[in-house]
């Protein structure tokens, strides 16, 4: 079907589905529902790559024109700053990030849901081919220019972090959508699928704004937000990082997968109770060899302290796993100890840089997928929630970057990007990977505008502080609408 987008270059559309399982009265997720409902699935526009090339740099400058629902407070970079929008945290270590301002109430988004198509829902949730998004910063910026620069790249979801303490308060059930209304709607408006990525309780119920004590608290929020919303959202994501110490009041350790464990089983049954279309995605805990009470748990003994929990209580209560496997300088076809990266020039040296253990690596995704079949849950796909490369920057933990070119860069998110498409399937070819997104779209824009243009998290972007393309950008382009091509959809 062919359109034409806000800058009146043509694009056409197509449709994907999903499988699914849901009761809505009793969530008991290994059961199949016989009954057929309709699932809502995006339209991905295609703009073809030579017909870009001579408008890409008018495009990149001019195309959404003013910002739309844009807030009047610019982003900073302070930590719990109360004037600024939230950034979600990096691939690799964390780094301080900025808060969103809380609007007045807005009434609720009125855009209709995206066309649906019937879909048999099934436990758990797949999606039959692996599909492409990207994380972006949607609160206060340019937001339809974001959004148009997604589908020129072709990607078809985005991921959008919410901080629940900016949201609800200043009393408990007191909601305040502000922002996140109009972020929605823009979204759904375009036939982009969203999942969102929600983080930090409010200080009532937790003073140091890691999870939440008592889980009938976080399914309280997850359940309003998909009354409001429904379908618009297509997925959510409940935590980030859960197995640091700052997500858990600055101390953690194995016990605390369990603690998850009760809270998402929580979330899982107050969505589906509400919404059974909607993915349901088991937070991604760091990619971490570390097992330090006042810094993290390694992600492995997570992974599987979670899986183990109460005899493997989490394994009826999610969809899919969402990871964030690293990267470092290192290509994504190395992995140690097999077939290890060596950064020349590095220091200490070569054989020592961010590269002498798996989670520097892109592939411990795949020793993530080995963990999961080991511990009965490969049923359930991975959703890649964060993965990208950093590029020279001045930020301290983050000196890797300067190990990687805008060239290597784009190199290494196409070659993850086709690694994932052509190898990662199970034996009946069947995809493992269900969603991937990059790490970022956008925020080289957000820092530059504070004077910031060489931060960690810019340096990780497909953008520049002034919206051009990075090389990346316009391989990711070629490369998604190649595939696209290939597997028949224009």
């Amino acid at each position: 079907m062919l359109g034409y987008n806000g800058c009146g270059l043509p694009v056409s559309f197509d449709i994907g589905s999903a499988t699914h399982d849901g009761d809505r009265d009793r969530v008991s997720p290994r059961m199949v529902r016989s009954n057929t409902v309709k699932i809502p699935f995006l339209y991905r526009r295609q703009i073809a790559l030579i017909a870009l090339l001579g408008v890409l740099t008018p495009l990149f400058a001019a195309c959404g024109g003013a910002p739309q629902s844009q807030g009047t407070t610019p982003p900073t970079a302070s930590v719990n700053a109360p004037t600024a929008p939230p950034i979600v945290s990096p691939v690799n270590p964390a780094s301080p990030s900025p808060t969103t301002i809380v609007d007045a109430p807005t009434v609720a988004p009125t855009v209709p849901a995206p066309t649906e198509t019937p879909v048999e829902l099934t436990f758990p949730m797949t999606l039959p081919q692996t599909q492409h998004g990207v994380v972006t910063h949607l609160y206060y910026t340019d937001r339809e220019r974001v959004l148009t620069l997604t589908e020129i790249a072709g990607y078809t979801w985005v991921r959008q972090q919410i901080q629940w303490k900016d949201i609800e308060g200043p009393e408990p059930g007191d909601y305040k959508w502000g922002e996140l209304d109009n972020i929605v709607n823009d979204v759904a408006a375009r036939n982009i699928n969203l999942l969102i990525s929600v983080v930090k309780a409010p200080s009532f119920y937790n003073p140091t704004n890691g999870l939440p004590r008592d889980p009938v608290t976080m399914g309280n929020f997850v359940e309003a937000m998909v009354r409001r919303y429904g379908t618009k959202i297509k997925a959510i994501e409940i935590w980030n990082e859960q197995n640091l110490a700052v997500e858990n009041g600055g101390r953690v350790t194995v016990e605390d997968a369990g603690r998850y464990v009760e809270i998402l089983v929580e979330c899982y049954k107050r969505i589906k109770a509400v919404e059974p279309r909607i993915f349901v995605l088991a937070g991604a805990p760091s990619s971490s060899g570390v097992d330090e009470p006042s810094l993290a748990v390694s992600d492995e003994r997570y992974y599987r302290a979670m899986y183990e929990y109460k005899g493997g209580l989490i394994k009826d209560y999610f969809d899919a796993q969402a990871v964030h496997p690293g990267g470092a300088a290192n290509p994504p076809d190395t992995l140690w100890p097999e077939k290890p990266s060596y950064i020349e020039g590095c220091k200490p040296a070569p054989d020592r840089c961010w590269n002498d253990h798996p989670t520097h690596y892109f592939r411990h995704v795949e020793n993530v997928r080995k963990f999961m079949v080991e511990e009965g849950v490969g049923d359930h796909q991975i959703w890649i929630t964060e993965f990208g490369w950093a590029t020279p920057n001045d930020t301290p933990g983050y000196e890797f970057g300067n190990y990687v070119s805008l060239e290597q860069q784009r190199d290494y998110i196409i070659s993850a990007m086709r690694r994932i498409d052509e190898l990662y399937r199970t034996p009946d070819g069947k995809p493992w990977v269900g969603v991937t997104f990059l790490w970022n779209m956008n925020f080289a824009v957000l820092w530059g505008a504070q004077g910031r243009p060489n931060h960690e998290q810019a340096s990780f972007g497909i953008l520049n502080p002034d919206w051009s393309p990075r090389p990346s950008f316009l391989a990711i382009q070629s490369y998604l609408a190649e595939r696209k091509r290939r597997l028949g959809g224009g």
